[in-house]
């Protein structure tokens, strides 16, 4: 099995919890590792933010047998002009094949940073 620390950017994000943009989809045949994600504020005024994990993947006997469903990582957080949040720091996020992370606010001047290690 091979190793890999990646990263994505993006330095905009939608502004409708209907369509959310997408950050990071794991590939076929990889789980992927979570290790950072960095969330900045470029606009003059207070963004607020959500961040989620969209997954239907098995959950195995711990979860009842049931698949995944989406959830919120972080949900309406307000993030203060110029300043940055760091969510997943210290943790870690298992994502499995097919899951997706995404992100939406209600403006859309926001840089994100997605830092990751791919198992294949």
């Amino acid at each position: 099995m091979a190793n890999t620390f990646k990263v994505v950017t993006k330095s905009s994000v939608a502004t409708s919890s209907g369509s959310p943009t997408t950050i990071y989809t794991v590939p076929n045949a990889t789980t992927s590792i979570v290790l950072a994600l960095l969330i900045a504020n470029k606009h003059t005024s207070s963004i607020k933010v959500t961040v989620q994990i969209e997954s239907d993947t098995a959950s195995g006997t711990t979860g009842g047998g049931a698949n995944n469903a989406t959830v919120n990582v972080i949900k309406d957080v307000h993030l203060d002009d110029g300043t940055s949040l760091e969510l997943m720091s210290g943790q870690k996020y298992v994502l499995m094949t097919t899951d997706v992370l995404k992100i939406y606010a209600d403006n859309a001047n926001l840089d994100v940073t997605l830092s990751f290690m791919e198992i294949t």
